[in-house]
């Protein structure tokens, strides 16, 4: 497979970069790491009860979507939350913050994000998260961990391990989104 980026200008003139890309997801092995990913959350958390499912935007919340549905299938329904960490970065522009309210006290809240590599963006969705009540316990599931972390950030649940370098990216392709399921590093 090759993934053409966006065209970058030297000295006036527009090239494409083109990078071999490698497949290490696709459809049906995504779709064993969300089951996976589904059961080990209910078993840690010894069923359902409180327990809310808070992808982040935007690739995190159709994979929080999807872990939702197979729990349903599995216990019964559970909550799902969409979060807009935009206002959180520290390492991006500051946006406006989401207004606090006490929708998550008390409850049993799983992050959901398709990868995780330096951890600011986690940080930045617990504090997004805090300021909508005071959980009772904050737990994070990755479709893939990538590692190279800048903060104390570690994942409960993984879908898939990929030792990474710094230059290599991976590319979460998400059917809701791109209308496709696969995982991809280049």
């Amino acid at each position: 497979m090759i993934i053409i980026n966006e065209p970058l200008s030297v000295s006036g003139s527009f090239f494409m970069e083109e990078r071999m890309s490698k497949i290490i997801l696709n459809e049906s092995e995504m779709m064993r790491a969300i089951n996976r990913l589904s059961y080990e959350i209910v078993e840690r958390n010894q069923g359902i009860e409180n327990l809310v499912i808070v992808g982040i935007e935007t690739r995190g919340v159709p994979i929080a979507k999807r872990i939702a549905e197979k729990i349903a299938s599995i216990e019964g329904p559970v909550d799902v939350v969409s979060l807009n960490i935009s206002g959180y970065r520290d390492d991006q522009e500051i946006h406006s913050n989401a207004s606090s309210n006490d929708s998550l006290t008390g409850k049993h809240v799983v992050l959901v994000d398709d990868v995780l590599f330096t951890g600011r963006t986690i940080r930045a969705a617990m504090d997004a998260t805090i300021d909508m009540g005071r959980p009772a316990e904050i737990s994070l599931a990755v479709l893939v961990d990538r590692g190279h972390r800048e903060l104390p950030i570690r994942p409960d649940y993984i879908g898939k391990n990929v030792p990474t370098s710094k230059t290599e990216r991976i590319f979460v392709h998400i059917k809701e989104i791109d209308g496709e399921d696969s995982v991809n590093i280049s």
